[in-house]
């Protein structure tokens, strides 16, 4: 279609912005408006803060309302209305970019907008541009393989507790992602399968105030933060 803008699906890596791909570069800095994630509680992206050395100060940035809530039908308006932001932007003639922390395709809430997208604008033009994930950002920062010759790796959630983990057959390292709330059952879970041994915990790779632990039971002392992952293996 003529006049119309583009989308971009934008990772912007873990946190460290030396740690952005270079076509994420050249992509945001040609931007004509910029979207991104908040919570309904702050309207604070860090996704922005990373890929703020890039961002002209000409680019409108636009931050949209998820809401943390397993309220089905809170959530699902709250997809469509931010993707119907988008598309009366793309409408305009503007190209946009929506930024996301790691990469667009794991775990990210770009995956709702394309969802949404898919039925609100069918005929849009959208490019997914990959990024470092946190996971891979934080096994380069401890020097440590995470999978290597025949073996498997699992990458999961730990949001809701570990038992995903419990359920592992023949998988020999285990990235879990948002290590942050049950704590407790993920741990039980590592010893549970012979993994919290060689288990590491990382948060905030790559930013102020990494921190690196390597005795598990001292998140259960903390509350971890929401930027904590566990690298596992047997």
């Amino acid at each position: 279609m003529e006049n119309v803008g583009k989308l971009f699906g934008v990772g912007v890596g873990p946190g460290d912005p030396e740690l952005i791909t270079v076509k994420a570069v050249r992509v945001i800095k040609k931007a004509d408006v910029i979207f991104t994630a908040a919570s309904t509680k702050n309207t604070y992206s860090l996704a922005v803060e990373i890929a703020s050395p890039y961002i002209a100060d000409s680019v409108r940035v636009e931050k949209l309302s998820f809401p943390m809530t397993k309220d089905v039908k809170e959530v699902e308006a709250a997809w469509i209305n931010n993707a119907k932001q988008i598309a009366r932007e793309l409408q305009k003639g503007k190209n946009a970019v929506f930024l996301t922390l790691g990469d667009p395709t794991t775990y990210s809430t770009f995956g709702y907008i394309l969802k949404k997208m898919a039925c609100i604008m069918p005929e849009a033009d959208i490019e997914t541009i990959p990024g470092i994930t946190s996971f891979h950002a934080a096994s380069a920062r401890l020097n440590r393989i995470l999978v290597e010759g025949e073996e498997s790796l699992l990458v999961t959630s730990g949001a809701y507790g570990g038992d995903r983990i419990r359920h592992i057959n023949g998988v020999e390292n285990v990235a879990i992602v948002k290590a942050y709330k049950n704590i407790q059952d993920i741990n039980k879970a590592l010893k549970e399968t012979g993994l919290v041994n060689k288990s590491v915990a990382v948060s905030k790779c790559g930013r102020k105030n990494e921190l690196i632990i390597e005795d598990l039971d001292e998140l259960e002392k903390r509350s971890p933060d929401y930027w904590t992952l566990i690298l596992a293996s047997k």
